[in-house]
């Protein structure tokens, strides 16, 4: 990972099919909030394999600031939150990342008091923090906004129901962290389903804490009076693999995927074999993917999982692109999120946006300069530089760099021709032809 990535690009001969084997990393959407799970105890917490991504520093950064000491061996992490200074997240490190938010849950278990600020991320349309505030009000927490702060206190051991008008991870994965340690019982209705959520829950299992119903849409917590340390390796990281494969199919490859669950993202192999590719479950933990056949184009849904995730979408509606024909993609999750469409408009794809419908009329794409605006975006334009015959230049590197550890590095293993490389500061928002 890269301090100035800002200021660099990818490089991309595209047109060669990739081949060969990667193996998948950890899932940085879990890794997260398996990280805030340590102020829950005072004993020492170790993830192992975490992925060496700006997340993962922001998450630590934040940590760091409330006391938790921090420590790398290998790519095993070391946490132990034997001493808490602060139960403030300040706004120059919230701000960098909507997923630090979740912090509340940790420091109101904690400390019994929290202060977080407006939490920042991507920007691809609204991801509202109301349905966290109202699952902690109905939990008897009292809450406050000052300048643009969040001020919330717990007065008692939490208790009581959650019902979310929607599936919400982060606001799901919120609660759990507030009332593991620090409650009676707490029921949460309407639960997201997503396999993080059901992945923390078994980790603050492991740790001591009364959770049942995870993975499924009402989750039961009973409080117990301390949590324990403990050393849990994430799951594998779906929305990466599932890159992957996208990579694989648009450039027309032949890859196996190592240390991957393809338990968890069932929708994801669905499709794909829908659109031609086939997908092989070749031992425990490998898949192999060969998109070497006949593929046409498909209808795609991003939903709440067990659905297609709203992860994946940007990275499908490039591959996508590279069938002939007409396809149409739509975002349940975030009907908004579709700041990828006019950068593959500028790699020749004929795209139509209508009433929050993507279509897209696949074929040849062409090299092109393009900028990713968020993490997923930038996965969608590496794949459409991947595919097309010539030379691209993808800047918005530092998106890449939250959701992808190494990734020009690991394409080159496949055989591709990516590189890396500084560009001028007055270039770095692609906004150039």
């Amino acid at each position: 990972m890269t301090n100035n990535a800002s200021n660099e690009a990818l490089t991309i001969q595209g047109g060669t099919p990739l081949s060969g084997e990667v193996t998948v990393k950890r899932a940085k959407n879990s890794a997260l909030y398996l990280i805030l799970a340590s102020l829950l105890t005072t004993e020492p917490i170790r993830l192992q394999d975490v992925p060496r991504l700006s997340d993962v520093d922001v998450i630590l950064d934040i940590l760091r600031h409330v006391g938790v000491d921090v420590r790398w061996h290998g790519r095993d992490l070391f946490l132990q939150a034997k001493h808490i200074h602060t139960c403030s997240a300040p706004y120059s490190l919230v701000s960098k990342m909507r997923a630090s938010f979740v912090i509340m849950g940790a420091l109101l278990a904690r400390c019994g008091e929290s202060r977080v600020s407006m939490p920042g991320g991507c920007a691809f349309g609204p991801r509202p923090i109301d349905r966290h505030i109202r699952a902690f009000k109905s939990l008897g927490v009292t809450i406050s906004e000052e300048g643009g702060d969040f001020y919330a206190r717990r007065d008692d051991l939490l208790s009581g129901r959650v019902v979310f008008e929607a599936p919400t991870v982060g606001g799901t994965q919120n609660v759990i962290l507030a009332c593991a340690a620090s409650s009676r019982e707490v029921i949460i209705e309407n639960a997201a389903l997503e396999p993080e959520v059901g992945d923390l829950c078994t980790m603050l299992s492991e740790m001591g804490a009364e959770i049942t119903g995870a993975g499924t849409s009402v989750i039961t917590i009973r409080g117990v009076e301390g949590l324990k340390g403990v050393t849990y390796r994430p799951i594998s990281d779906r929305i990466e693999a599932g890159t992957f494969m996208m990579a694989t199919a648009a450039t027309r490859g032949v890859v196996t995927l190592r240390d991957v669950d393809a338990g968890i993202f069932g929708q994801v192999i669905d499709k794909l074999r829908e659109s031609g590719v086939r997908i092989e479950v070749e031992e425990a933990n490998s898949l192999l993917v060969d998109a070497r056949g006949e593929l046409r184009p498909i209808d795609v849904e991003a939903t709440e999982y067990p659905g297609f995730p709203t992860d994946l979408q940007a990275p499908f509606s490039s591959y996508l692109a590279t069938i002939p024909g007409r396809s149409t993609v739509r975002d349940r999750v975030y009907p908004d999120r579709f700041t990828h469409v006019a950068e593959l408009q500028r790699a020749g794809v004929d795209l139509k946006l209508n009433d929050r419908t993507l279509e897209i009329f696949g074929g040849d794409l062409s090299p092109a300069r393009l900028h990713a605006a968020d993490i997923r975006a930038g996965g969608a334009l590496v794949i459409a530089a991947l595919a097309a015959p010539g030379r691209s230049v993808v800047t918005g590197v530092k998106y890449l760099d939250r959701g992808y550890e190494a990734l020009g590095e690991r394409l080159r293993g496949l055989g591709a021709n990516v590189h890396r490389f500084g560009i001028p500061r007055d270039l770095a928002t692609g906004t150039y032809g």
